[in-house]
């Protein structure tokens, strides 16, 4: 079954049921170590995690860790640019769960991006990015602590599938040709644009089933908040973008009014109903008024447009979601993209699930890391319906290597999400409250105590800072 690796003698494989795992108590998970600077976070994750495990459960539960190789440690063992070998790909496959470290680009290989190629293999359609404050940790914004959002980034979409053609390239110039002669002066609302013949073409696919998909597992982790926590943000260009970002957003509110319409009230329902229940007595026309203030300068077919949504609302949710009884759901809304970077730093504690396609959830998740700390603090997971693979946020930082100094928060993090995702709660809050009271007792790696007022000196090693998570397990 593997070439040049076995898997370990103890341990059960984690099997999947309606897209959730299913976690034997002694699971095989598989880790890539990682490359330039993995050689130092992960045996401290690995300590982290082992030591919450055994604290938490004594002894019941454990993880038979079964290493595979990925990046360049892959080509020191299989052979040059095998960065990514089948018993890899086989290994993940059938264990269901596994946990990385950062991976280096390939340079001169076939593979683009590591980190996006196990993505589109094993249809890791998810990426969930938890942004959220630990205090004493650094940070450039002055209330930091007002952040805590889950950043849903739709994983095998967008521009990151990755068809894209250079300027000149044949295939890009027939294309050019096609639009610019064919395809665009045969659709009205694009007039005579026309594109450069020396431009780059790459396409940006959205479609409905990665939408709505996403967007169900946003919800689905909405409604295992606390209440006050029941949010969900559908994050877009639409207003320019209308057929790729505008159909996410338009296809997001299809799944939350149908799928989940018990469940769930989006903002616009919401004002329609609290009108009502302020004035019983309010007519329909007054209502499209108080949900749209230029509706007196409509034209009649646009006002009509509005009071038919107003009926619409009371004849489907009015008995079910009115008489406040909609302040109870899981409140669906949406953001236009460039708005919402300002506001998670302007009003970061009106938001609680931010779910976005891909490229607009590489850029959010990033900026709200930065809020909370930084990449070294940043945890994440992509997971599909049959696999979900946790992994460091940051890069590889090789000058570092080997010196037992970077700071191993974002796998051990990922870790946690790793144990919560398995439903192991108990040993992910250790995990939390040891970093947290290490933080706070400033017992941290460089990156964090340079920036700490006053700094802090000597800081602590990568393996020192896994030590004193641990030793804080007691308190």
């Amino acid at each position: 079954m593997y070439d040049k690796i076995a898997p370990p003698t103890v341990g059960e494989t984690i099997t999947f049921e309606n897209g959730l795992p299913i976690v034997p108590d002694n699971p095989i998970v598989p880790f890539i170590r990682g490359d330039g600077t993995g050689v130092d976070i992960w045996p401290a994750s690995q300590r982290v995690l082992d030591a919450a495990i055994a604290k938490a459960y004594g002894g019941k539960r454990q993880i038979s860790w079964f290493k595979v190789y990925a990046g360049d440690e892959a080509c020191d063992l299989y052979g040059t640019y095998q960065y990514l070998p089948e018993d890899t790909l086989t290994a993940i496959r059938t264990y269901g769960i596994a946990i990385k470290g950062p991976l280096t680009t390939p340079v001169g290989g076939g593979i683009r991006s590591l980190n996006v190629a196990l993505r589109q293999i094993f249809d890791l359609y998810a990426c969930v990015r938890p942004c959220k404050y630990y205090p004493g940790t650094p940070s450039p914004h002055k209330s930091p602590e007002k952040l805590d959002v889950l950043v849903y980034r739709e994983n095998t979409e967008d521009i990151y599938l990755g068809i894209e053609w250079k300027a000149g390239d044949p295939t890009a110039l027939r294309l050019i040709e096609l639009l610019n002669t064919d395809l665009i002066p045969g659709t009205p609302e694009h007039g005579k644009k026309q594109i450069r013949l020396d431009s780059g073409i790459g396409i940006k696919p959205i479609s409905k089933t990665g939408s709505q998909r996403l967007v169900r597992r946003a919800i689905q982790n909405a409604l295992r908040l606390p209440k006050e926590k029941q949010q969900v943000t559908l994050v877009h260009k639409g207003n320019i973008m209308k057929y790729t970002e505008g159909a996410f957003r338009d296809w997001g509110y299809e799944v939350a009014t149908t799928e989940f319409r018990a469940e769930c009230v989006t903002e616009r329902e919401s004002w329609i109903l609290s009108n009502l229940d302020g004035n019983p007595d309010l007519s329909v026309e007054d209502n499209a008024r108080k949900i749209d203030p230029g509706y007196d300068s409509l034209t009649p077919e646009k006002q009509a447009a509005i009071c038919q949504e107003v009926e619409a609302v009371l004849a489907a949710i009015g008995e079910s979601h009115g008489n406040g009884q909609w302040k109870e759901k899981v409140m669906v809304n949406d953001r236009i993209a460039d708005s919402i970077f300002q506001q998670i730093q302007t009003r970061p504690d009106e938001y609680s699930i931010l779910a976005t396609m891909n490229l607009n959830g590489d850029y959010l998740s990033d900026a709200a890391a930065a809020i909370a700390g930084g990449l070294g603090m940043a945890p994440g997971a992509n997971i599909g319906d049959n696999c979900a693979i946790f992994e460091a946020t940051h890069g590889t930082a090789p000058k570092h290597a080997g010196l037992d100094r970077i700071n191993p928060g974002s796998v051990i993090l990922s870790g946690v999400m790793m144990l919560e995702y398995m439903g192991w709660q108990e040993a992910a809050d250790l995990i939390k409250k040891g970093l947290g009271a290490a933080i706070v007792n400033q017992e941290v790696t460089y990156d964090l105590a340079r920036l700490m007022d006053p700094p802090v000196d000597p800081p602590l090693k990568c393996s020192e800072f896994a030590e004193a998570i641990v030793a804080h397990f007691e308190d």
